[in-house]
């Protein structure tokens, strides 16, 4: 049961769609700030232009970058590091068939490429085989 639910974890379109999630929703208040600071720009009897968005803006810039450090250095390189170990650790899968031909090139090469020790003759060009 943990095994399934490490793998569950460890999946890595599950892991990048957390941190699309959360870049997402930081940078969500990001815009919505600088379209804050946007609108005070127009003129409708407003004295300031915009000083207090501005600071919202900047604030949620920072907040953004922290986030992103944050989400950066605490998620995505640990999961980086832990996927690259978990693929040194899995054995490649080798399919049957090609082990034995692989033994059978093996064996031809051992006996410098002559087929008669193994049993087998190869036709000459030109002739069919009987």
């Amino acid at each position: 049961m943990l095994k399934g639910f490490k793998d569950f974890i460890m999946r890595g379109n599950l892991v990048e769609l957390a941190v699309a999630f959360i870049m997402a929703a930081a940078f969500a208040q990001v815009v919505l700030t600088f379209t804050a600071w946007l609108m005070s720009l127009i003129p409708a009897g407003a004295t300031n232009f915009g000083q207090k968005p501005f600071g919202l803006f900047i604030a949620a810039v920072i907040a953004f970058l922290i986030i992103a450090a944050v989400v950066y250095f605490a998620i995505v390189v640990p999961y980086q590091k832990i996927s690259a170990r978990l693929k040194k650790e899995e054995p490649a899968a080798v399919d049957p068939d090609e082990v034995i031909v692989l033994k059978q090139i093996r064996d031809l090469l051992a006996t410098n490429g002559s087929p008669t020790t193994t049993g087998t003759t190869t036709p000459t060009p030109g002739t069919t085989p009987l």
